[in-house]
């Protein structure tokens, strides 16, 4: 079988990382294409993976720069699809699904963001996509007949404990202080980040003076730039060791939604303050079901803080966290072996994936039950 993947984003391609290996082993022939974003390039090539990076360089931040990107990448990838003849074709961008739909080649959509939060993505691509494939907590607005869920998160795709166990000496190497919190600032550049506010500097500066006054290091993990007071503060590592580093951390406060679930997942307790707080399904199940996470939005600074105090002041909280952690892990499965297994029996008539089948590819979960 040969299977092209296209990432736009790290979470992307980390989602997929073990099940490309594992296909690979399985001698199916896979693609990568990619452009640049943030630290992609470099989990991939630390991955061994080939690859062909199509745009090489990131675009503005504007809707102009998003659409006329959009345009380029369906020409430059045209081409390389044409040539490479795949059975099926994955991704999040609106690109695969469009030109699958071009060359007549079935392509899967996988996402974790609802549709009202990724709307004008979701209108370039839906109509194009023969699946889409996502949680089952996840929203896909009218286009319900094209989602196939699954019991779990993107995040467990790298992280669940089938795939990842965190080593501590990736953490050590660096000289980090045992007891840290990661507050991680996201650029908030995305299409669907429009008008979303997070952590401003000042937020910033007291939340820095909260977890110094625990005796919590704060490591400041950002997309963009920062100011030089925060240099001390800012931390330098190698991205393949980041959730290593995230998995030992005390705490993470953000305000990215992706960290948000991916420290939730590893059992880490994390606050996220964003504009996206109570938008998003995969966090308010992680919040309301498992309590792994909590979201404020903005102008809830008191709420926050309170939240935090409450947090660093609980007894043996890490271990509280990690016993919600094991509750949530056995209602969800393992979510690369169902994705090898949902990729590999794919066909380009989704009628015969139908309900009664899918058992045959989804992995059994324990019945989902209320955490107390």
């Amino acid at each position: 079988m040969k299977i092209a993947f296209y990432f736009g984003h790290p979470a992307q391609f980390l989602f997929v990382r073990q099940t490309i290996k594992e296909l690979k082993q399985q001698n199916h022939e896979v693609l990568i294409l990619l452009k640049k974003k943030d630290v992609l390039e470099t989990l991939v090539q630390a991955s061994g993976f080939e690859f062909t990076n199509i745009l090489p360089k990131e675009r503005k931040n504007s809707r102009l720069a998003t659409m006329t990107s959009l345009l380029k990448r369906n020409r430059l990838m045209y081409p390389i699809l044409k040539l490479f003849q795949p059975d099926l074709l994955i991704s999040s961008d609106a690109s695969f699904a469009q030109l699958g739909k071009i060359i007549n080649i079935p392509r899967i959509t996988i996402l974790e963001d609802d549709y009202e939060v990724i709307k004008p993505l979701a209108q370039i691509t839906y109509p194009f996509t023969s699946t889409i494939l996502c949680p089952n907590v996840c929203s896909v607005g009218k286009w319900t007949s094209k989602k196939f869920g699954y019991d779990g998160y993107m995040k467990l795709g790298y992280l669940h404990p089938d795939v990842f166990t965190p080593n501590i000496s990736n953490v050590e190497k660096y000289n980090i202080d045992k007891d840290y919190a990661i507050i991680r600032l996201a650029k908030l550049s995305a299409y669907h980040d429009e008008g979303v506010k997070g952590i401003s500097h000042s937020l910033l500066d007291r939340i820095i003076k909260t977890l110094e006054k625990k005796n919590i290091i704060p490591l400041i993990s950002a997309e963009g730039s920062i100011p030089k007071k925060y240099a001390e503060r800012v931390l330098k590592i190698d991205p393949v060791d980041m959730h290593h580093i995230l998995a030992h951390a005390k705490i993470l406060i953000c305000d990215s939604q992706s960290m948000s679930v991916e420290a939730a997942v590893l059992g880490v307790p994390s606050l996220r303050y964003s504009s996206f707080a109570g938008r998003i399904s995969v966090l308010e199940e992680l919040e309301s079901k498992y309590k792994l996470t909590f979201g404020f939005q903005i102008g809830q600074q008191i709420e926050l803080f309170n939240k935090l105090e409450n947090i660093l002041e609980m007894h043996n909280f890490s271990s509280v966290f990690k016993l919600r952690q094991l509750k949530m892990l056995e209602h969800k499965i393992n979510v690369t072996e169902f994705l090898v297994r949902f990729f590999t029996n794919y066909t380009l008539n989704m009628m015969e994936l139908s309900v009664d089948s899918i058992s045959n590819i989804e992995p059994s979960v324990a019945e989902n039950k209320d955490v107390a």
